[in-house]
């Protein structure tokens, strides 16, 4: 999809189309998505929002609208599964899809292609660019050299000839590091890779990552399309207009972040067994720490106590924290994970507590029910007074 989230959000602002927008907080979080206009001004995602607006200081500055990224998520990725059932979601918006056993009743790759972009801008109002050759690889580079709102076709003969003219970073597995140890050597683009002796790459790389390299510099991807791929971790965090060091603000935090990875996960059907949190300072220091449940949650409860169990492990902090973040991994349908049951268990606890405070939520709006503590929190904010201490 072309600046996804961006596009999403600007299907209510149609009179900021063509000019640039960043989708982000105002305060000090970071760039979820720009346009191409914001773009061209230096603007990427995961910049800081603070110098965002310095390199374009007249964009509109929009926050993100995350529900409405999900139902068009789940409403392209329906017109995918509609073309073929070889459909492998890679993010929101991005996918691969193995057209082959669509191509009698629909037409040529680029056919499929072309009627696919016409159905989601049709649908969903949002652009999409695609790229058709016989591997992923080659598939994913061509989409993103015919951005935004292009179709690129790389036949299977002109595989080499598409590839060896681009900049050796296009590779997959090429960072900012690797790029530069290869343009010590000279080389620059993906065909100087290609004809480099394999040996001086096992020297400079290590004999995994030079026969990797060599490989898709030759236009080689034994890959096939994995369909039925879910989500693989479920997250949330919050960058703070105002570094803290208090712990009890610091739980209160991650027990709203659990909360909404909670609720996530509990409408995705999906359950996790391991919980991750991610603490980053003033100096952008992150540290990430991760423990391994014995069965697989959904329950926010069980999430919170982890993830404050956590955050224990890396205190005392050595300066006042700028974000923290809550991630739920390993995650599967949560009607296919087997539960362990305890003897003098009560037949509802937690888990059903949180199945109706989302119902009240879906009915009322996300305020409807929520933890003592966070109410407490709120109403202190609004009344201007410190917040409680731990009783």
């Amino acid at each position: 999809m072309d600046a996804f989230y961006a596009s999403v959000t600007l299907r209510d602002h149609p009179d900021l189309v063509g000019t640039p927008v960043i989708i982000g907080g105002k305060g000090r979080g970071v760039v979820l998505s720009a346009t191409y206009e914001a773009r061209r001004f230096g603007v990427h995602s995961a910049m800081p929002m603070a110098r965002a607006r310095r390199l374009c200081p007249g964009a509109t500055v929009l926050p993100p609208q995350f529900d409405a990224y999900a139902e068009v998520s789940r409403g392209v990725m329906a017109i995918f599964r509609a073309v073929t059932p070889l459909v492998e979601p890679l993010s929101l918006d991005e996918a691969f899809l193995d057209v082959a056993g669509a191509r009698r009743r629909l037409g040529s790759p680029s056919v499929i292609a072309s009627m696919i972009r016409a159905e989601v801008v049709g649908a969903h109002g949002v652009t999409c660019s695609v790229g058709v050759a016989s591997t992923k690889f080659v598939a994913k580079v061509a989409s993103t050299r015919c951005k935004p709102d292009g179709l690129l076709v790389v036949p299977r003969d002109g595989v080499l000839e598409f590839l060896h003219p681009l900049p050796v970073g296009a590779l997959w597995g090429v960072g900012e590091r690797t790029e530069r140890e290869l343009h010590r050597l000279g080389l620059r683009t993906v065909g100087d890779l290609a004809r480099a002796p394999v040996a001086s790459l096992v020297a400079l790389l290590g004999e995994a990552s030079a026969g990797h390299l060599a490989a898709l510099a030759q236009g080689r991807d034994g890959r096939a399309v994995q369909p039925g791929v879910v989500e693989r971790s479920i997250g949330a965090e919050e960058t703070f207009t105002v570094d803290i060091a208090d712990p009890v603000r610091l739980r209160r935090e991650l027990l709203r972040l659990a909360e909404r990875v909670g609720r996530r996960a509990r409408k995705a059907g999906l359950a996790g067994r391991t919980v991750a949190i991610k603490v980053r300072y003033s100096d952008f220091t992150t540290i990430t720490r991760s423990r391994t449940l014995p069965d697989r949650t959904d329950v926010t409860k069980t999430i919170y106590e982890t993830a404050v169990s956590l955050l224990d492990g890396v205190t005392p902090l050595r300066s006042p924290l700028r974000l923290v973040g809550v991630r739920l991994e390993s995650v599967a349908a949560a009607g296919e994970v087997a539960e362990q049951l305890v003897l003098d268990q009560p037949a509802s606890g937690w888990r059903e507590v949180e199945r109706v405070a989302d119902a009240a939520s879906r009915r009322f709006g996300n305020a409807a029910l929520r933890p003592a503590t966070l109410v407490e929190a709120l109403a202190d904010d609004v009344a201007g007074r410190a917040p409680p201490r731990a009783r």
